[in-house]
């Protein structure tokens, strides 16, 4: 199979029949063998018996249902799953993406050899309320993770399949896909310019809360990146330093109460910083202690993604199971 496009969707029942005639003109005209997911994320107005209309009338299309709303990140990841195309494309449900962008997207994962490309909605057909926080959103993401994408939340993108079946992708980790893709590893990530059309039916379905949670949400995956196989790396060394400035202010009072005899120690307020950074240092160095004692213990502690090998494959797959 060329192509599985995956859409995740909520309380989406008006544009669904068009999207899905709408991507089926693109494949039959481009001639691509597809599938389209359509995964409803616990709707609540008649989006399944929307889907199952379409899935009876159509071959190609497939729908899964969730029993309540989880959110796009589960959405996303229970379409991976299933997805069997070669290439697979994600894009929403509301009509704001166009499939006419998908031959492009296709092309530059099969003939230019990106992992993932990211769509990059340059001009915007959003108000201010969402334009603004999604610059300031993309300008952190860019610094934090060293991705240079102009556009991490676009919902229309294209993977190699390896990359969708190497990644999980959880909580509201879906707008860090990419981050998520090259730390497995997968480095080749591009950007293409796509149309953004104004919403044709009903209305977003997010709020301002999702800035927050989604800058969380990056602290989150900047750690787990950097830091989580090697905890003792961060947490041993602020703990270390914040120790030894205790330890420094403790030894620079004993000197004081010792040879200068002026004070008590305990009438000092900088005594109980000091008291205060040696407790919090030993707590810190303690904390790296126990995740290295987790990480090491864990059952994926060793399981790294491999490309390609030169072992027959079938004596490889057994040596590693």
């Amino acid at each position: 199979m060329d192509i599985s496009v995956v859409v995740p969707l909520y309380n989406e029942e008006e544009s669904l029949p068009e999207l899905v005639q709408w991507l089926a003109k693109v494949m039959k005209d481009k001639d691509f063998t597809y599938e389209i997911i359509l995964v409803d994320d616990g709707s609540r107005d008649n989006s399944w018996s929307v889907i199952q209309d379409l899935a009876s009338a159509a071959p190609g299309v497939q729908g899964i249902r969730f029993r309540r709303n989880y959110g796009k990140a589960a959405a996303l990841n229970m379409g991976f799953q299933h997805a069997g195309g070669d290439v697979v494309i994600t894009m929403d449900a509301d009509l704001q993406d166009s499939p006419d962008e998908i031959p492009a997207l296709y092309r530059m994962i099969t003939e230019e050899g990106y992992d993932m490309v990211s769509g990059w909605k340059k001009y915007r057909k959003d108000p201010l309320s969402k334009t603004i926080p999604t610059k300031l959103f993309n300008w952190t993401t860019r610094l934090l993770s060293g991705i240079r994408l102009n556009d991490f939340n676009c919902g229309l993108k294209a993977y190699n399949a390896r990359v969708v079946k190497s990644i999980e992708v959880y909580g509201e980790m879906h707008r860090y896909i990419p981050v998520l893709a090259k730390r497995a590893g997968f480095n080749q990530i591009g950007e293409k310019i796509v149309h953004h059309r104004p919403r044709k039916y009903g209305r977003t379905k997010y709020g301002i809360d999702r800035f927050f949670k989604g800058f969380l949400d990056l602290i989150s995956i900047s750690f787990m990146t950097r830091f989580g196989q090697r905890p003792m790396h961060l947490f041993g060394l602020l703990g270390l330093l914040l120790f030894l400035g205790g330890f420094l202010i403790a030894a620079y009072l004993a000197y004081g109460k010792f040879f200068m005899m002026e004070y008590r120690m305990t009438e000092r307020p900088l005594f109980y910083f000091g008291l205060l950074a040696m407790i919090m240092g030993t707590q810190l160095f303690i904390a790296g202690f126990l995740g290295e004692l987790v990480v090491r213990n864990a059952p994926d502690r060793n399981h790294y993604q491999v490309s390609e090998t030169t072992f027959d494959q079938a004596d490889y797959q057994q040596k590693i199971s």
